[in-house]
């Protein structure tokens, strides 16, 4: 057993930098390699994969990687943990068979199994278990879409067992992000399955670099602080056995690791100050962040919980099909044009109620005296969804050609718009006890079972309190939210996550006096028929907001022009309000 243990990131989604691995292992020494290929959305990208080609279903940008590093990795005893898997990880653990056998190499190769849930959901449903929607709170014997995959977030525990084998590269299905880091150091330091703190340590550690380089500076508020944008380093930690760490990226990269930029990937999808693992939940609300040097913070004082008796299950279904057309409109009057586009648009087309879904927003706006012809121009986007494939596409292409030259003045076709829809989906969360889940590690034709375990009683974790000074008064400014205070955000299923942190007590204090649910709600029009939740971590400056629903069905099946809400959180810093001069930097 070792006191330190080094685990990288080398992907934060399916579709990232593929030099990373590589970066990783050659850049500075580490003794995992982890990568997260998994989100809401690639789970439907894969399984249409999957439709077409049944020995798909697993990241296919993770065999490139591979074949760049797998030697490296076996000379230097580097392990490789991935949930690159997807749908078919025994499909890709003999794809990297095959390739290690050309390459001449014989490492040992485990892989994962127990989420795919699919083809019991009707046992599950006949046997007293609802699948109910965890927004929504609907039986899933209500959904009359085709469901094309369903699978449940898998803890840590077989990846550990697979590491106990002895395996040097596990390949994972639909785990939880955060297992990619506690199952390493599960194993490395010889945690059991009820120590709950460094678990939850674990879990921290896990979230933070589960996004690759969104913690190191990527997506960050205060972006003028970061250098070497064109190769922004990947991050590590440094994992010690009583679940301490450090995150820190290989000296010479690009971004930049500060207590600002962790806080930011803190606040990520997270929904209150309780994140709940099939493993422990880790209470948000403990952890402790101080920078110990360059690029380099520790966190400490983490506190978890008993694992909740239940495993989330994420069930994907077809939505029907979807089209989206981006019209540019220019010059004077710029609202009433798009009025006119719009409402020429839904006539040629013989309606707007006729889709189950249609929308049509101004994305972009004309500059008042345009300096050049692109601030004249003001976009206008149109979508429509139905599951009725003959509806959607060519008609809405023809109408819009259509109208080229016989609508307002200034009308233009973006020249990159479709000529056909593509397939969208829906995301439908639920919630299944953990008896139900039957996890399998498996390598060299040998398989383990390893049971699920029952949580004990729960207990609650009653944080430390946090002193803060009063709200500051005197003389406000209105100004941009932003001036003060970082943001983050991004998906939830249908529903989005948004967090901000001050950088001083001072405005902390104010932040929390001033943002409220019924104050974003009244900031974000979006959200303003909305429930709106909101969790204060005063450990470390920040406030989580939850607003539920605003993505529709989410990623895979929203008309809105950001589905994953990535862009929500620069848009809510961007609001004027009014901030007290003495918390403002002249």
């Amino acid at each position: 057993m070792s006191d330190h243990v080094r685990i990288a990131n080398c992907s934060g989604f399916y579709g990232d930098r593929i030099s990373a691995a590589r970066e990783m292992v050659e850049d500075g020494p580490i003794d995992y390699l982890t990568g997260d290929y998994l989100a809401e959305l690639t789970m439907l990208i894969l399984a249409k994969d999957r439709m077409k080609d049944p020995n798909t279903g697993y990241a296919k940008t993770f065999m490139i990687q591979m074949e760049e590093i797998v030697g490296t990795c076996i000379d230097q005893k580097i392990r490789i943990v991935t949930n690159a898997g997807g749908l078919n990880p025994a499909g890709l653990a003999e794809r990297v068979h095959e390739l290690c056998h050309r390459l001449g190499l014989s490492p040992r190769i485990a892989y994962v199994e127990g989420d795919d849930l699919k083809d019991r959901l009707d046992d599950l449903q006949s046997r007293g278990y609802p699948l109910a929607n965890m927004e929504t709170g609907e039986p899933l014997s209500s959904l009359e879409k085709p469901i094309v995959c369903a699978n449940a977030y898998l803890g840590a525990w077989p990846v550990v067992e697979a590491l106990r084998q002895e395996a040097d590269i596990v390949l994972c299905p639909r785990i939880t992000d955060t297992a990619l880091v506690v199952a390493p150091a599960a194993h490395e330091f010889g945690w059991a399955r009820d120590d709950w703190d460094k678990l939850a340590s674990a879990v921290v550690a896990g979230h933070i670099l589960e996004c690759g380089t969104q913690c190191t500076g990527g997506n960050y508020s205060f972006f003028e602080e970061v250098s070497g944008w064109e190769h922004v380093g990947f991050p590590y930690v440094d994992m010690h056995a009583d679940g301490t760490f450090e995150v820190s990226k290989h000296e010479g990269t690009g971004g930049l690791v500060s207590v600002g930029t962790v806080t930011a990937q803190l606040l990520y999808e997270v929904t209150g100050d309780s994140y709940l693992t099939p493993d422990v939940i880790a209470r948000f609300d403990t952890i402790q962040l101080e920078q110990t040097g360059p690029d380099r913070v520790r966190i400490t004082g983490v506190k978890g919980e008993p694992a909740p008796p239940t495993f989330k299950l994420g069930i994907q279904h077809m939505d029907g099909f979807r089209y989206t057309a981006t019209l540019h409109l220019s010059g004077l009057d710029i609202e009433k044009k798009a009025r006119i586009v719009e409402d020429t648009f839904w006539r040629l087309l013989g309606g707007k109620d006729q889709f189950a879904n249609a929308r049509a927003e101004l994305v972009s706006r004309a500059t008042p005296d345009p300096s050049d012809n692109h601030e004249a121009l003001a976009t206008l986007r149109i979508a429509v969804q139905d599951p009725d494939s003959s509806k959607i596409g060519r008609p809405q292409f023809d109408r819009v050609v259509q109208m080229a030259l016989s609508n307002v003045p200034g009308f233009a076709l973006n020249p990159d718009v479709p000529r056909s829809g593509s397939p969208c989906g829906g995301f439908w969360p639920a919630l299944l006890p953990g008896s139900e889940i039957h996890t399998t590690a498996t390598m060299d034709g040998k398989t383990v079972t390893v049971d699920h375990q029952e949580p004990p009683p729960h207990f609650d974790v009653i944080p430390d309190p946090v002193d803060l000074p009063p709200v500051p008064g005197g003389p406000t400014r209105r100004v941009p939210l932003g001036s003060i205070l970082g943001a983050r955000s991004g998906d939830k299923g249908g529903s989005a996550s948004l967090g901000f942190w001050a950088r001083s007590p001072e405005a902390y204090a104010w932040a929390v006096e001033i943002l409220t649910p019924e104050s974003i709600r009244e900031l974000i029009s979006e959200a303003r028929d909305l429930t709106v939740e909101r969790s204060l971590l005063p450990n470390i400056l920040a406030i989580s907001f939850v607003l539920h629903g605003i993505l529709e069905e989410g990623a895979g099946g929203s008309l809105r022009v950001d589905p994953q809400a990535k862009s929500l959180a620069e848009y809510a810093r961007a609001k004027f309000v009014d901030i007290p001069e003495i918390l403002l930097d002249d």
